[in-house]
């Protein structure tokens, strides 16, 4: 049954927590009509208000969880928290505590808007790979000819760089001290184009590169001829459903959760980088060039909910709600590793599994982490659950985002599947 915070933000519905189980329990829209003078046989009343009797007990049992995650929260000394839990396929669980604006103590709220960091580089590589599904390019071709500047590494310059390899950072391609534009690995642009590759050849060794995934973007664009934030919204976030998007001056304000970082002797600083408008650095904008400028590599801000129904779709390989984004073959290639990141976890293409966020179990999914945000969004294909967890600042930092994985594991599907 899908558990929901206790209290009602102002202006809601008292009904309206109960709308999400209509999905799940189908039986309980008879009892509307039953209150409307209906008739009905005595055995569909009974079992009508047995299901009602069983969302009378939720509170008790999301009581539970709400406390365990207060508690962590209060170890943690963490602004606002925005989770979701899945099961079945089904929302079970959503919840936002803590501050949405610590400054101005204003509460985060459910369809609150966060910048998600890294979980962004799956949304440019499911758009690469609806370009793939066309036939307008391959994973094996070779960077450079797509990107329009040469993309060798200058001591193995006889070796491709395809993009396959920017896809699960085996490119060789580093990052310096920025990565917003292409300027630093471009050979026309200066001479420090050398510094973005490391010594090793390309294709043979792991290390994660958020300018190989600026590329990414860059490349959709080139390839799709729309801009990339553009693309991302036509194809991916509107036939999904989802609000959200790259250009802060494209979204509401009003419903972007403001990030705070930690710092030692000062407390919580808030990170308005992380909302700053593109204003005028639009003007001009080079398409297929000026990527960067939207951060594909982590500049998405999408809600916690949106998020989840995004996971969905991944974890019914492309699928959901009767829209197809990507075929099953490429989204079980997202999903598969093809290089070790380390010892408890693969990388795919934008996707990883991680066998130590809950010990013992194998999770497909990304974390990120920017300006003081952490987040994560993490399934299991096969059994059809999973969660998406973000905070807008803690002292914890990952430690607290994992713990928070683990309660939800535990009390949603730990316990019940020990209930079974």
């Amino acid at each position: 049954m899908v558990q929901e915070r206790l209290q009602a933000r102002p202006g809601e519905r008292d009904g309206s927590r109960l709308e999400p189980l209509l999905h799940l329990f189908p039986a309980l829209e008879l009892i509307g009509g039953m209150m409307k003078g209906r008739k009905a046989n005595r055995g569909l009343m009974l079992c009508a208000a047995f299901l009602l009797s069983l969302t009378c007990l939720s509170p008790a049992w999301a009581r539970d969880i709400e406390d365990r995650l207060h508690a962590l929260m209060a170890e943690h000394d963490t602004v606002g928290l925005a989770v979701v839990v899945v099961r079945d396929n089904a929302v079970v669980y959503r919840n936002s505590l803590g501050w949405k604006d610590r400054d101005a103590r204003i509460p985060l709220e459910e369809d609150d808007v966060f910048r998600i960091a890294s979980i962004s580089k799956s949304f440019a590589v499911t758009s690469l790979l609806q370009l793939v599904e066309q036939g307008r390019l391959s994973l094996d071709d070779e960077v450079g000819g797509l990107i329009g500047f040469p993309v060798r590494n200058p001591a193995y310059p006889a070796q491709a760089i395809t993009l396959r390899m920017l896809l699960n950072h085996t490119s060789s391609i580093s990052d310096g001290p920025r990565y917003g534009s292409l300027d630093v690995i471009n050979p026309a642009a200066g001479d420090g184009w050398r510094d973005s590759y490391a010594d090793r050849a390309p294709g043979t060794q792991y290390e994660y590169s958020n300018l190989g995934y600026n590329m990414v973007g860059t490349i959709v664009e080139r390839v799709s001829g729309q801009r990339f934030d553009a693309y991302v919204r036509e194809h991916v976030l509107d036939p999904l459903g989802l609000y959200g998007g790259y250009a802060p001056e494209a979204l509401d304000a009003d419903r972007f959760a403001r990030i705070y970082r930690w710092r030692e002797g000062e407390g919580f600083v808030r990170s308005d980088q992380a909302y700053a408008p593109l204003g005028e650095r639009l003007d001009g904008y080079a398409t297929g060039y000026d990527t960067p400028m939207f951060s594909p590599t982590g500049g998405l801000k999408i809600s916690a909910p949106d998020l989840a129904t995004y996971m969905r779709m991944h974890m019914n390989l492309g699928e959901w709600n009767g829209v197809r984004i990507l075929s099953a073959e490429h989204a079980r290639a997202m999903q598969t590793p093809t290089v070790e990141g380390d010892e408890s976890a693969g990388y795919g293409l934008a996707l990883r599994t991680d066998s130590a966020l809950v010990p013992g179990v194998v999770l497909t999914g990304h974390t990120g982490s920017a300006y003081g945000l952490y987040s994560s969004m993490f399934f299991e294909p096969e059994k059809k659950y999973g969660f998406v967890v973000i905070t807008n600042g803690s002292r914890g930092e990952e430690a607290f985002r994992t713990e928070v994985n683990r309660a939800l594991y535990a009390h949603f599907i730990a316990e019940a599947a020990a209930a079974e």
